[in-house]
């Protein structure tokens, strides 16, 4: 990310890294089909006919709460049918000004989900779980800390609860009360008097006490938490959704107007599933059973795209025409793989192990979304406007010398140099550099099994990198066998390829 900044310094005021929307999930320990029966037998001492149907008054008593609840507050209860937006029902309340604070209104509609249902069968009938129609109750709250947030529940066991909040709108408090100037518009921040103060607090949100924070807001929309069997149990809160955005404020829209086009290119042109994962902390090996794959969207206020790794997903687009929004949102935390404290043939260290979902891992989610934003950010860097003047073409198009040998003249337009430069661009190299057998692989495509053929096949990319390195496009890593592409290569070779596969069709289509 540092490389990106340090580009465009004269264009960027600022970045900020926090999160946006996380979606917390709530569940009663019942375990599968099997602990749930053990646990009505065994705990609860009650014959499971008589379990089951106490669930339809328990039902109606969490909808009588949920009416109570709005008419104290004198909010609106709504009962949905068919399909309707949430957001903007709320959004419409809250602008005719019936709330500032508190309950907002309840909105209850019918969802499939994951409740119980009794089986009869030879001797005793069973609990299963199974998906089936339930009515689904929708708390809004307009918090002081968190601002409109949402609590979700089902009504029907095992009253699965879903807990939303804003991180944006959590930052967007503590700025006023530390007294920071800013311009927010949406979730988002398009103005920062101090980015290091936001950055600052936007890192305090994940040790936030959640645990307790949820349970509140839990506790004041189930009121079967505080009486009957209910006590017995408490709910284990997970991070079902979490997105981190790491915002580039721009000082001007033009700025990122011009650059924004070529990020996209560059992204859906040259980032492949190797690059993706390698930005997401993984590597793409045979075994992984799974698909990757980017998308371009536009969306007629502004252009996406989205690379998906299974259920996670890694975003760029522009928010307000001055933002550069990454975005890394993970909903199957196992994909990534964290350093914790484990026993280990009876020693305890630390290791590599799948990221857990609780909530007590919330850190983690941090570390992990921020450092692929970042890669991300980073192997943009190489993307800038053409900016190659005419003594460089010219120096670049005469041969050279290096090393006390003759090397010949770049024909920048010339087809195999474009191949030549395009593998040697690729943002997989721009993190790590790149080797001999990279570039031969994207030239030539796998290494033949014979020793002389694949001799002469590293040679000849050997010669076609020293002719980079005469250039000066590209320079080798010390003490290494790797590259890395120079800011002189940068600027020539995007230069060259955008020339080709962009200005010239342009200019020669309007010439016919």
């Amino acid at each position: 990310m540092d490389a990106f900044v340090r580009k465009h310094a004269d264009k960027v005021m600022g970045t900020l890294g926090c999160f946006d929307r996380v979606i917390f999930k709530g569940h009663l320990p019942v375990g599968n089909d099997a602990y749930l029966n053990r646990f009505v037998d065994g705990v609860l001492h009650l014959r499971r006919k008589d379990f089951y149907d106490s669930l339809g008054p328990q039902s109606e008593a969490l909808v009588e709460h949920a009416r109570r609840l709005a008419d104290q507050a004198g909010a609106p209860y709504q009962y949905l049918q068919g399909h309707h937006d949430k957001a903007q029902l709320v959004d419409q309340i809250l602008r005719e000004g019936r709330c500032t604070e508190g309950l907002v209104a309840v909105l209850a509609c019918q969802e499939n989900c994951r409740t119980v249902k009794l089986l009869y069968g030879q001797g005793r009938p069973r609990l299963a779980f199974c998906h089936r129609p339930q009515r689904v109750l929708y708390y809004y709250f307009l918090d002081p800390a968190f601002g409109l947030l949402y609590v979700r529940l089902q009504t029907w066991f095992p009253y699965t609860a879903q807990v939303y909040v804003n991180g944006h709108e959590w930052l967007a408090r503590q700025l006023l009360q530390a007294r920071a100037g800013f311009v927010q518009q949406d979730n988002c921040f398009t103005q920062l008097d101090d980015p290091a103060q936001a950055q600052d607090l936007a890192d305090r949100f994940p040790q936030l006490p959640w645990v307790s924070l949820l349970r509140r807001w839990a506790t004041r929309i189930n009121p079967l938490l505080q009486r009957g069997w209910l006590r017995r149990l408490a709910y284990r809160w997970v991070l079902d959704q979490a997105e981190y955005s790491t915002d580039v404020l721009f000082r001007r829209p033009q700025d990122l107007a011009e650059l924004y086009p070529r990020l996209l290119e560059h992204a859906v042109a040259h980032f492949t599933p190797q690059d993706v994962m390698t930005f997401l902390g993984r590597k793409l090996h045979p075994r992984f059973q799974g698909e990757v794959q980017t998308r371009y969207q536009d969306r007629g206020r502004g252009a996406r795209v989205k690379h998906y790794v299974k259920g996670n997903w890694l975003k760029m687009y522009d928010k307000f025409g001055q933002v550069l929004r990454l975005e890394t949102v993970i909903n199957q935390s196992r994909e990534f793989k964290v350093r914790r404290r484990r026993t280990r043939r009876g020693r305890r260290r630390m290791a590599w192990c799948p990221m857990n979902k609780g909530v007590a891992n919330f850190y983690h989610y941090q570390h992990v979304s921020r450092a692929a934003n970042q890669r991300y950010l980073e192997a943009l860097a190489v993307v800038e406007a053409p900016r190659a003047i005419e003594k460089q073409l010219d120096r670049v198009s005469r041969p050279t010398r290096w090393h006390g040998r003759r090397r010949r003249g770049l024909n920048l337009l010339r087809v195999e140099e474009q191949r030549l430069f395009r593998a040697v661009l690729r943002g997989h190299h721009r993190l790590h550099g790149f080797r001999n057998r990279d570039v031969a692989d994207q030239l030539f495509g796998a290494a033949p099994r014979d020793v002389v053929a694949r001799r002469r096949r590293t040679a000849r990319v050997s010669r076609l990198l020293q002719l980079l390195r005469g250039h000066g496009l590209i320079a080798k890593v010390p003490r290494s066998h790797r590259y890395r592409v120079t800011a002189k290569g940068d600027g020539l070779m995007n230069a060259a390829l955008y020339a080709r596969s962009k200005v010239f069709p342009k200019e020669l289509q309007e010439l016919t």
